[in-house]
């Protein structure tokens, strides 16, 4: 099965700055680890970069012109900042805001035009799934995601299944989507977290399902709600073409959620994903811990692109991990060897309470208009 990697120089640096979760190394690491061991021998595929037109396929016309005079002018007025919610400490304006987040979506627009060739495409510089049509939302300015479901529609499929497994919930692609036959979006996310919806009885108008999971879900619980729930919707809808956001914030140790998950495990719930459809969309998502967040996705692409995982990282890689750095894990407490030695964590394998037994049931039962029977 043909895949790709799709990416930019861009991502080498950050764009946010100073004390914001994201002013982390990320995609950059992820670039240079997957060239240290050897996974890019070709290099990644440049990502386009979407057009004003591709943008307005979504996004409303005075939302995407507030973003690009903010960044233009340097400043946000109150109006722009209550309207749009831009200029926050959510969403702040910064150089380059523009340019990185129509890549993103350019990206995410390449990928599915690629995938509907057959195969997967991966882009994990994509994810931003909380964009909303006409404002910013947590962290998100252009909801990438969104693009590459409109592209595969575009590109003839006429029924795409959307899979989130980022630890919140993919508000933003369920909401975009809302009526949409042709969509249905499943998420899987930690309860009692922002954006504070996904609720176990949200279905949208029928084409949504959602699964908020309790505090330190485990690997033996992801498994079966993948067998017992996810992977039976998904063969019900009988998708064409899937997308998947594979945050790397259900990882332990993210500082922004509470979930207990191995990259393992992740990896294991993509790849039962990408079985689905002949067309496969792979994009990243949230991710607060720079050291989960390098050897998750670099692993992911490992995956999928069929390379054997390293025991242990060669000396320029644990170099890389080791000079990482982040201001909301504690170095000394927080700090786990393989977070520095290797890609695969071990599996986090417990018991599966009841709660789990229950959202497999819930989401599965009929009710409402529904897209699966």
């Amino acid at each position: 099965m043909p895949v790709s990697f799709i990416s930019s120089e861009i991502y080498r640096a950050t764009g946010y700055s100073r004390n914001h979760p994201l002013a982390i190394q990320r995609i950059g690491s992820v670039l240079t680890l997957s060239e240290q061991l050897g996974w890019l021998p070709g290099g990644y595929v440049d990502s386009y970069r979407a057009t004003l037109d591709d943008l307005l396929k979504f996004h409303s016309p005075d939302y995407v012109a507030a973003i690009r005079e903010a960044e233009q002018n340097r400043r946000v007025t109150e109006e722009m900042r209550e309207k749009y919610k831009i200029g926050t400490l959510e969403n702040p304006v910064f150089q380059g805001l523009y340019e990185r987040a129509s890549m993103s979506v350019g990206g995410s627009i390449q990928a599915a035009r690629l995938a509907a060739r057959g195969g997967i495409a991966y882009h994990p510089s994509g994810g931003t799934h909380h964009g909303m049509r006409d404002h910013a939302s947590g962290f998100c300015f252009f909801n990438d995601p969104v693009f590459a479901i409109l592209t595969l529609l575009e590109e003839g499929m006429e029924r795409v299944l959307y899979v989130d497994l980022d630890a919140h919930h993919g508000d933003g692609v369920e909401f975009a989507f809302k009526g949409e036959d042709r969509v249905m979006t499943i998420s899987v996310h930690e309860e009692n977290r922002w954006p504070w919806t996904g609720t176990l009885d949200d279905r949208s108008t029928g084409n949504a399902r959602n699964l908020p999971v309790p505090r330190e879900m485990n690997d033996s619980e992801m498994d079966f709600l993948m067998a017992s729930a996810v992977l039976p919707l998904a063969r019900r809808f009988a998708p064409q073409a899937v997308v998947v956001t594979c945050g790397a914030d259900p990882l332990d140790g993210d500082p922004l959620s509470s979930l207990a998950l191995s990259n393992s495990c992740l990896w294991d719930a993509v790849m039962a994903l990408t079985e689905l459809a002949p067309a496969t969309v792979v994009l990243g998502g949230g991710g607060y811990n720079p050291w989960t967040v390098a050897r998750c996705w670099t692993g992911l692409w490992g995956r999928i692109a069929g390379y054997d995982m390293p025991g242990e990282l060669p000396p320029e890689s644990r170099a890389l991990l080791e000079a990482l750095d982040c201001d909301l894990v504690d170095d000394e407490d927080e700090m786990r060897p393989e977070w520095t030695a290797t890609l695969a964590d071990p599996r986090n394998d417990g018991m599966i309470r009841e709660r789990f037994h229950e959202i497999a049931e819930a989401v599965l039962a009929p009710g409402g208009n529904e897209l699966v029977a």
